[in-house]
């Protein structure tokens, strides 16, 4: 016969240490969402950059002020015409890359960072 005396559950240090878990990866997803979220909008305009046509026509100040005014409108802070690359491989084609990193704080003086690089090929 087993004992009466069996304890079942969860502790209150394990508790406390769940709750610390669950605190600290909340705080790292709310940190980092905004930052995603950013970068999809990024994602998404060279993407229709990429499908416009008369684009590989443009010049690469063009180009860039294009991407630009596009951020600007839709509130991408994170990028900066400095982050914006143009190369021309050959006559016919256009790559456009974004290479990009922001700096978010987590906790204190300890800071986050992430890194995006993005390019497209435009073709006439």
């Amino acid at each position: 016969m087993k004992g009466l005396h069996q304890q079942r559950g969860v502790t209150g240090i394990t508790m406390v240490l769940i709750v610390a878990l669950v605190a600290f990866f909340s705080l790292l997803a709310i940190r980092l969402f905004p930052i995603y979220l950013e970068h999809f909008k990024v994602v998404s305009h060279l993407e229709n950059l990429a499908s416009e046509e008369g684009v590989s026509d443009l010049s690469d100040k063009e180009i860039r002020k294009t991407l630009l005014k596009r951020f600007d409108i839709d509130d991408v802070e994170n990028v900066r015409a400095e982050d914006i690359f143009i190369e021309h491989p050959d006559r016919n084609t256009t790559i456009v890359a974004i290479e990009y990193e922001v700096r978010t704080p987590a906790f204190g003086n300890v800071d986050m960072v992430v890194s995006f690089i993005d390019e497209v090929e435009v073709n006439p």
